[in-house]
């Protein structure tokens, strides 16, 4: 993996900007007077418009890495990263004490030892141990940083724990903002769902002391349309292809990777978009080159849900087992479809829309339409296997699995089978086990 990396530019700009960029903004005087806003789920578009931060909590934390990430941000100012990520890949070639190694194995160490920090800080705090590991880590990422945020968005689902986390911040936050989504669309719902929005953003007018016009919406709609775009080319036309521009396990680790960062677009769309362009841009290029491996005879399997919480060896393991692990979690929740910004459209009803969209197939938690989404999302992605992951304190998803399980039977016939999750790191033996019965399908 490491070899992978350090000579993939824009894989390491994304991480270091994920993993580091949101240290400067807990300094006020870094933000040029914009409004620090916390978001758990990928709708920043509102806040973005309102020149506002939004910022996905976890990245506000230090890493034990953090001296390694200034080097490299330092390094980067002055050469650019094109040619850092040259260099580094020259000196990996005489790296015989495998020092980066150790550093890439730290990067991701951190990031997932920081999860389970924030998770001991939930529980401390006191939080319903029938919480499952997502909220109960959001709620130390909040607890770790009091007074930094000057507010928070609450997007309400049909998820009641999700929703009493969100009460339960208002021991943290003053402005609390809360855009709630009608749970089907009937009746009245794309009314109400459209009012909704419109209040949403009057709170962040009144935060920001700026005013949301339509081009400003229009415009993120746009970044963050042609961003969904390319994430779903990786989902659908890279991870299905014969040759990856990396080996698997690094593949999924981008794939992670996306999944954290397009929840609040590192802090930065426009930026973010550049990146991920040339992300794309980088991989095809590799491909045509044939810099990376062959995996023509490895078997797609798909995990589902992350969200929540999952235990990231997985996709190590089926590596050594001769797979390869993906993930889609966005877009089986229905994130990635695009809202409409057309000058003739009202921009606001288009992303009630949209919401309306999403709560419907995906994160509105029904488990008829959620499994419907993992088999839609299944068939696209042509996997020839699922793995589910059963969370411990979830009762919006989790509980699905019979339902899927049913269904992949009668309209995929693909090998399937549960894991178990309370913490990362947790029962590693039992599913590295688990795992392997089901690679021996293949």
């Amino acid at each position: 993996m490491t070899d992978d990396v350090v000579n993939f530019t824009y894989m390491l700009r994304l991480a270091y900007d994920f993993l580091h960029g949101g240290r400067k903004f807990q300094i006020k005087s870094n933000r040029k007077d914009k409004k620090l806003v916390s978001i758990v789920f990928p709708f920043s578009e509102l806040v973005f418009a309102a020149k506002a931060i939004p910022i996905f909590p976890i990245r506000l934390e230090k890493y034990k890495v953090n001296t390694y990430l200034q080097a490299l941000n330092s390094a980067s100012s002055v050469f650019g990263w094109k040619t850092v990520t040259n260099f580094l890949g020259f000196v990996r070639k005489f790296d015989v004490l495998k020092v980066f190694d150790g550093i890439i194995d730290d990067l991701i160490d951190s990031l997932n030892d920081k999860y389970n920090e924030m998770y001991d800080i939930g529980i401390e705090e006191g939080i319903s141990n029938d919480f499952c590991y997502g909220i109960k880590s959001l709620y130390g990422m909040h607890s770790s940083h009091q007074g930094i945020y000057d507010s928070n968005v609450n997007v309400i689902i049909r998820c009641s724990a999700f929703n009493k986390y969100y009460e339960s911040l208002k021991r943290y936050h003053k402005n609390l903002i809360w855009l709630d989504i009608p749970p089907r669309n009937i009746g009245n719902a794309l009314e109400l769902c459209t009012e909704n929005v419109k209040d949403t953003i009057n709170q962040l007018e009144k935060l920001t002391g700026n005013t949301i016009n339509d081009n400003d919406l229009r415009k993120y709609f746009r970044i963050s349309n042609e961003c969904k775009q390319l994430y779903r080319e990786i989902i659908y036309d890279i991870s299905s292809s014969d040759f990856y521009p990396c080996n698997p396990a690094t593949f999924s680790e981008i794939l992670a990777l996306l999944s954290l960062s397009f929840q609040d677009f590192n802090s930065d769309a426009e930026t973010y978009l550049k990146n991920f362009r040339n992300l794309v841009k980088e991989m095809k290029e590799r491909i045509r080159k044939k810099i990376g491996k062959d995996v023509s005879n490895m078997p797609r399997i798909l995990l589902t849900p992350r969200f929540g919480g999952w235990e990231p060896k997985s996709h190590e393991y089926i590596y050594d087992m001769g797979g390869r692990l993906l993930y889609a979690d966005w877009e089986i929740l229905g994130v990635l479809e695009p809202v409409e910004a057309y000058t003739y459209t009202d921009p606001i009803e288009a992303y009630a829309k949209f919401l309306m969209n999403t709560t419907t197939i995906g994160i509105g938690c029904d488990q008829n339409a959620l499994t419907d989404s993992y088999i839609r999302v299944a068939k696209k992605m042509n996997v020839d296997g699922l793995i589910f992951t059963q969370l411990f304190g979830c009762h919006s998803i989790s509980n699905c699995y019979q339902m899927l399980r049913e269904k992949i039977r009668t309209e995929l016939e693909i090998p399937t089978t549960m894991i178990t999750f309370n913490k990362i790191g947790e029962n590693l033996e039992q599913v590295k086990t688990r795992l392997g019965a089901f690679m021996e399908m293949f």
